[in-house]
């Protein structure tokens, strides 16, 4: 019974996203770390992202029935009702939203809101089955849970959340291109316009190898504007170029499933490696006031 309810909330999405949540808190933290507030963050982070993914469930269950890596989905298989499944997504997402609004600020509030919006009602309900631009928009949420955690401790907008966001929302597109390749008759089978189904993967390519040139230089610009140390200046380098170059590769394979999946499950090492070195290698010379800095509200 159990297994059932956690399944549904999709672990490993939520999972990555608690890395990122702690690295983008531990950056604005700046090793003056509030144990609680970060406790309190990542709690309403993962319950607000496994409302969205639960919800994301109950939305998919028609065509995740015409996918392979979808047909055993605990929905699809009648495991959980419908009406159960409404009731579920909405008390983890009014449990995380409520955790969040009591213990983090307007800010932090402000972004999971807008992650959740964008990937529920824009994404997963609109953008996914109708435009070949779904991924670009599904970005933004994927993109919300590091500026959360940065938000949460620094209480605004500034240039380190901004640069964070852009990060993040460049990181998605060539990860989720290449899940999009390696599953293309998934995403065939049950119509969803994808850019490799509706542009071929020739162009997706261009856009993989274009979307992690432009990842770099976000990644790069977290150790200029003074948020990061030279650590991280020098992982982030590393990890970009071998992604990028991995990618390149794609232009003489063979075999584009095996190409593109190993572009994947690096995307993953690449992520994952810069949350701990922004966690670790902060720097506290970086104003909030200096270059685009915004306050919001």
């Amino acid at each position: 019974m159990m297994k059932k309810y956690l399944l549904v909330t999709k672990p490993g999405i939520i999972f990555g996203n608690m890395v990122s949540v702690i690295g983008g808190f531990l950056l604005a933290a700046q090793g003056n770390v509030d144990a609680f507030l970060m406790f309190a963050t990542v709690v309403g982070v993962s319950l607000v992202v496994a409302s969205g993914c639960v919800f994301n469930n109950y939305i998919d269950r028609d065509i995740d029935c015409l996918m392979e890596r979808t047909k055993n989905r605990v929905l699809v298989q009648g495991l959980i009702s419908p009406k159960i499944t409404l009731i579920y997504a909405t008390a983890l997402g009014a449990l995380g939203f409520a955790l969040l609004y009591v213990f983090t600020n307007p800010q932090a509030v402000g972004f999971a809101l807008l992650g959740f919006v964008v990937y529920v009602g824009v994404y997963s309900l609109y953008m996914k089955r109708k435009s070949v631009y779904g991924t670009l928009v599904g970005s933004l949420s994927g993109a919300a849970p590091p500026v959360i955690g940065y938000c949460a401790v620094s209480g605004q907008f500034d240039t380190g959340a901004m640069l964070l966001l852009v990060i993040f929302s460049l990181w998605q597109m060539p990860h989720s291109y290449a899940i999009a390749i390696f599953r293309y008759k998934d995403y065939l089978a049950a119509n969803i316009p994808v850019l490799p189904v509706k542009r071929g993967i020739s162009v997706t390519k261009n856009h993989i190898t274009l979307y992690i040139v432009g990842f770099i230089a976000a990644t790069l610009m977290l150790a200029i504007s003074g948020y990061a140390g030279y650590g991280y200046l020098a992982v982030a380098a590393t990890v970009g170029l071998c992604w990028l170059v991995m990618a390149l590769t794609g232009y003489k394979t063979t075999d584009n499933r095996v190409w593109a999946k190993k572009v994947f499950i690096f995307s993953i090492v690449t992520i994952t490696a810069l949350s701990v070195m922004m966690s670790v290698d902060y720097t506290q010379t970086a104003a909030p006031e200096t270059l685009l800095a915004l306050v919001w509200p």
